[in-house]
Formats: C-alpha cells, structure tokens, sequence
C-alpha cells in the first residue's frame, strides 16, 4: 500500500476537523509563521556556526527556527538556547527540539524561548503544555493514522501543529520512516485537524508543491545549514512560498488625491518593479499638482489596528514607510516593526516641504530619528538629511555625501542621499553605507515639471527590488533607470497644471501598444539634458556669436570650412559604414542617402564658398586641425567596434546640434540674402535638413530604447563624446 493509499483509508473523524491544512492557525502564530521554518544543524552550519546560519536565515524573513542538537549535553544545549535568544531578539520564534528541561531551564534564565517541538517518543504534550503555559508554541511530529487518532484525542489548545515527514529521503535523519513525497503528504493533511508542516529532504522545487498540497510551512535543514549564501536560499524560499514568487509589499504613507504621490504613488511603483502592493494609511491629504491644502490624521489606534490586520494574515516581504504625521504615529509604526520584524525596511523620511516648511514639531522629528535604527535603507532629500542630523544643508556633494556616512553610521542603515537639491545640471544618487560610499549613481538632471512624487517611487521601488533579491546597489540602479524613464514620459499624462506625476509604467504601455509615445522620446529628452553644458558653452563660443551678427572675420571662416570639408569627407565613409551594418533595409536606405549628400551636396557648397577666395579644392588636403584629428579618431573608434547603435549614436550629434545652431543662427540673423555667411546659414536652417535630422534621432532613439542598459549607456556615452567634440571643433575656429 503506498502512503497515498494508505492515510487517503483512514475514516474521516465523526466531527471534522476546523480546517484543512495550514488554514487553521491557534492564535498564537500568526500568518505564515511557519512558512519556511529552519531546523538547525551544527554539522551543517560548519565553521560560521549555529548562530549566524540564524542570524542570516532571519534576517531574510524566517519567522520560526527549532534548535536541535542530538550530540549537545544539557549545560550546552541551555547556554545554545540563551545564544539564539539573543541573536534572533524577537525577531522570529524560538523552539526547542525534545528538551522540555533545557527550554524551562534558559527561561528561567532570561532566555526567550517561544516553545518546544517533540517526538511521538518525548515528553507528552499534555506535560509541556502544563509547564510552558497557554502562549507557548507547541509543535509534534505525526506521520501515520494513529498519530492523528492521538491528536484528537488530546485537550483542545495543546498542541499548535504537526511536524509531517519525511518528504524525500534525506540524509540528516538516517533513521527516517518511508518517504512520503508531496501526495502522500497532501493525503495525511487533508486527514489532519491541525496545520501541518512538511519536513525531510525538502528542496525548492518541492515548496511550492507543497503549500498547494496544503501545508502551512515546509521545515528545512540542509537547504539553510549547508547553503553558502543562507540569506539569499531563505529569501528564495520564501518567494517560492508566496505570490509566484512576487514580493509583497507594504507602503504604509501617506494618501494623494491626485495619485502622484503618497501610496498612490507607492503602490503604481511597487507594481512596476514586479511586486504586489498593500497599503497602510498614516494621513489623508487634499492635495493635487500644486500643493496640499488640508491634512487629517485618523487616531493612532486606528493605524496599528490596520498594521494589525495586514500583519495577521499577509506575510510582508518589504515594508515602505513615507510621510508618519506626528510622533503618536511614528510609536505605533515603530512598536509594529518591532514585533514583525520584516527583512526590508526601506524609510523615505518626509520631513520637509518643498517650501522648505518643516512639517514635523520637535517631538516627532525626535520619534524619527529614534526610528531609524529599524530601517535597512533611509531616502532623505538633502534638506531633510540635514534636519535628521541636525546640521545645516549641505552645500555640496561631497558634503551631502559626508552627511549621509555620518547618518549611517548613527542609524546603522544603509543611506541614499539624493542631490536633487543642489540644483546643478547634475542630479547624482550615492548609496552609502557607515564606512563610505558603496556606489555613486551619476545622472544629469531631467528639464521637466512631471516631479510629483519621485521620492516616494524611488524608494518604493527599491523596496519592491530588493524584497525580490537583488543586491541593494543593483536595486538602486535598476529603479533609478526606471524612474527616469518614467519622469521623462510624465509630460504626456497631462495631469494638472502644477509639478505633475511621473509616468510609472510607461515601460509597459510602450511595450504593450498602449501609447503611441516611441521609446525614443524618453531617450531623446535624456541625452538631449545630458548635453545641456555642453549645447550653452557652444552657444557662448565667439566664433558662432560673432556669425550669427556677421562681424567674424572671413578668413576665419573659411578656416573654419576647410576643416568641416576635411571633416565631412571622412564622416561620410562612416555614415556609409553605419548603411552597412544597419539591422533594417530603411536605416540602410537613410545612412547611405546621408552619406552620398555629404559627399555631393555638402562638399560642393564648401568647395563654392572657399572658391570664390581662391584657395580652391586644394584646400582639402589641407592639413588637419587638431580637433578635427581627434573627432575623425573617435568616429573612426565607433566604427571600429562593430556595434549599430554605438555607431549611430555617435554619427548623431553632426545632425542634432548642427540644426540646432543653424536654426538658430539662422533666426538671430534674420534670414537676410545679404548676410556674409547666409548661403552656411541656409543650409543647416534647411527644412530638408531639419527633416534628416528629426529621422536621424528617430532611428538613434529607438534603437536605444530597444537594446539592453549596457549598450544604452554606451551609447549614450559615444553620443555625449560627440557632443564635447562638437563643441571642440566649433571653438577650435576662433576668430
């Protein structure tokens, strides 16, 4: 008879049992406290030891650990159990294995030790109960049909759960009964009237099978104990436990009307880093685009009574705290994340307006500072960086940077100074932890009023991340990327006349056709700010000033077009490269038409105006200046690296700035037939011109939003160094 066949013959008791499974939980454990339950080995544990293989293993989200030590004698086991007392602190439950005298013995000494977990040939439940009280966890191992005709035999309220296995065969229980794998579990726990945790050689692909099977956790020992990186395998664990995966997220924050910030906000950003979101409401706000105009805080009970419901029955990944309105509010966040522990806290402090109003008294800016220390990651803006210090504004990076070590070091969190604030054409990130900066995030900064809320999706998005495992420096980076996608696009929502929304899940209507918004617009907006110093110090050059009014000098000029006619007849060879490497025929049709004009339409006018002055087409072997040397040498660099994009992206600036400059230069000169330098200035104020241009970036743009991060930025990169030699060129004709 095969264990499916064998509990699936056992008769249903007379009176049913309250549930099926883990639905059935004493009051006692709350929701999925026995989700992933560590059974700890110090074979297993190795050198690192029992201690930090608990340590790690909760700080990813364990919530129950059973200390079993066969070999250990009764002084040791007791002086182990005051050990992982101190080190899990509250975070998770601690139970024994069999010794009912060591768990009375280390509480008696000040140890918290929640309960016991006992063979069928230990104590009696009956006996621990009376001796450990009501709130103590006690857990038995069942296996076969008379172990649950045991069970209900038992007084209501003696014992919270069953330990059920083995699973698969395993080799830290050599003396284990026959396996009963996942149908023969799901047999015995439909059977059984209390929840059932899985045990024995449980893998993780077996997780998932089991909770459907029924089971209310599954119990593991070498797939903690022995892993490298036992943080990392419970945090896999439990993604395999929960959602499919997908990382449950709490914002508990603030409400926006409008839905650009607060937990509007929180939940679009958790959604869009592939979590599911809950909320906890700490204020309501009225408020749209242009600034808040009332703000009603319900009663502090009222907040730790939803705190409370979400606790009892979602197991939480990451928890998010925005805006916490007055210091009541803060104590009864901070008592909760004390008593659920969550293995991400990621804290936006919302203390300053952006008025530079502070919006927390004394007392509550105190409560905050006092918070801190339960965060893993804090997200201050400078100003409120400087007020949680308790020193002036930083004036600098470097500063703000100083002042983020000296708050990690004070909280013991990780710190993302934001230099928002700064105002230079920069806008950098830093991720810094108590020794110093881990990881600098350089970005300019994006020209837009579609700012609503960025802090709050920031740091709901790296929470969503990192709930998901990745690296906190990575997290950083992804979210970042996506946040100034979505800042980008925000312009197209049209919402409200004031400091607009980001767009969250541009990415997704793109991708999915649900907006006729190309890719390239969010690219093109980037790298088009990305060289906004260096399009001003173009602007700035005498040489263009002194054209565009008509006093430079002619000889300077024609300076000036011997070494763009030098210039454009190599530019041509490498438009002509990008028409050979181009993935589609049109991109091939367009870069080989760019080059022949180069070639043909280009070079002519640069032959007819230096003609006139007698130098002629000899002029162009001419020898060449050092700028155009160095331009031609990284375009020729482009080609070389054999990549489409990198290529385009750095053909792309001769169109861009060149209309750009030309139209304008064109205007300021008035269109006048008489101008010294019209036929130049017609030519690149052309609308044929403005037209190549407009598809060049077209093509660039979307071929960018196309390819992966990395190529992006070396794209980018080759485009911002064609702008500097832009820039180069242009200055290198000084009159």
């Amino acid at each position: 008879m095969t264990a499916v066949d064998l509990f699936a013959a056992v008769p249903a008791p007379e009176t049913a049992p309250p549930e099926r499974g883990g639905d059935a939980l004493a009051s006692r454990l709350r929701a999925d406290d026995l989700a992933l339950y560590l059974v700890t080995d110090p074979v297993l544990s190795g050198e690192r030891g029992v201690a930090a293989v608990v340590d790690a293993a909760v700080s990813a989200g364990v919530r129950i650990v059973q200390l079993r030590d066969k070999e250990a004698d009764h002084a040791s086991f007791v002086a182990q159990l005051e050990v992982l007392s101190r080190v899990i602190d509250g975070r998770a439950l601690l139970v024994a294995d069999d010794r009912l005298d060591a768990v009375v013995e280390a509480r008696r000494r000040g140890a918290r030790v929640d309960g016991i977990h006992l063979g069928q040939s230990d104590a009696s439940p009956t006996a621990a109960r009376s001796l450990l009280g009501p709130e103590a966890i006690i857990g038995l191992t069942a296996n076969r049909p008379e172990h649950l005709d045991a069970v209900r035999g038992l007084p209501p309220g003696t014992v919270d759960y069953l330990g059920v296995g083995v699973i698969r065969p395993t080799s830290t229980k050599p003396d284990h009964p026959e396996p009963l794998g996942v149908a023969g579990f799901a047999a015995f726990a439909a059977q059984s009237p209390l929840p059932c945790v899985a045990i024995g050689g449980i893998g993780y692909d077996d997780v998932a099978p089991l909770r459907v099977a029924g089971a209310a956790g599954v119990a593991v020992v070498s797939a903690l104990c022995a892993a490298p990186d036992p943080q990392g395998a419970a945090r896999g664990l439990l993604r395999a436990w929960g959602a499919g995966g997908v990382p449950r997220v709490l914002s508990i924050a603030g409400s926006d009307p409008s839905g650009g910030a607060g937990i509007q906000a929180d939940l679009k950003a958790i959604a869009a880093n592939g979590g599911y979101g809950m909320a906890v409401i700490t204020a309501l706000t009225a408020q749209n685009t242009r600034g808040v105009s009332a703000v009603h805080v319900p009663p502090a009970e009222f907040l730790r009574a939803q705190l409370d419901a979400i606790g009892e029955d979602v197991r939480v990944d990451a928890v998010k705290i925005g805006m916490l309105a007055g210091s009541a509010v803060i104590a009864e966040v901070a008592s909760w994340l004390r008593s659920h522990r969550p293995s991400t806290v990621v804290l936006d402090p919302v203390m300053v307006a952006t008025s530079g109003h502070r919006l927390l008294d004394d007392d509550a800016e105190q409560a905050l500072r006092e918070l801190l220390p339960l965060a893993d990651l804090i997200t201050p803006n400078l100003p409120e960086l400087a007020v949680l210090l308790g020193e002036p504004p930083a004036a600098d990076w470097a500063a703000a940077r100083g002042q983020a070590q000296r708050l990690a070091a004070a909280s013991g969190a990780l710190v993302l100074v934001k230099g928002g604030h700064l105002g230079t054409a920069e806008a950098p990130d830093a991720l810094v932890g108590p020794r110093g900066t881990l990881r600098d995030y350089p970005g300019p900064r994006l020209r837009t009023t579609s700012t609503h809320g960025t802090g709050c999706s920031l740091s709901a998005g790296v929470a969503t991340r990192r709930a998901a495992d990745h690296q906190w420096r990575d997290a950083v980076a992804e979210v970042r990327e996506w946040l100034r996608e979505s800042i980008a696009a925000g312009t197209e929502l049209q919402v409200g006349s004031g400091h607009g929304p980001v767009s969250h899940f541009s990415g997704l209507w793109r991708r999915g056709g649900l907006t006729t918004a190309p890719a390239a617009d969010a690219v093109a907006a980037e790298w088009w700010e990305t060289i906004a110093p260096i399009r001003r110090a173009i602007d700035e050059l005498p040489f263009l000033r002194r054209m565009a009014d008509g006093t430079l000098p002619v000889p300077t000029f024609l300076g000036y077009l011997a070494q763009d006619a030098l210039y454009l007849r190599e530019y041509a060879r490498t438009l002509a490269e990008a028409a050979r490497i181009a993935p589609t025929p049109q991109e091939q049709a367009f870069w080989a038409r760019c080059a022949e004009q180069s070639v043909i339409a280009e070079l002519q006018l640069h032959a007819s105006l230096l003609s006139p002055e007698g130098i002629g087409a000899a002029t162009f072997d001419a020898p060449a200046a050092p700028a155009t040397v160095a331009y031609l040498d990284h375009l020729r660099g482009a080609a070389f690296d054999g990549d489409y994009g990198v290529l385009a992206a750095a053909l792309l600036p001769c169109f861009w700035i060149y209309a750009d400059v030309g139209t304008r230069l064109h205007a300021e000169a008035g269109g006048d037939p008489s101008h010294p330098f019209a036929a130049w200035l017609d030519e690149y104020a052309d609308p044929r011109f403005a037209e190549a241009t407009a598809q060049a970036i077209d093509i660039v743009t979307g071929h960018a939003g196309r390819v992966d991060a990395a190529t992006r930025d070396r794209m980018r990169v080759a485009f911002v160094r064609s702008s500097e030699h832009e820039r180069a060129f242009f200055a290198a004709a000084a009159p």
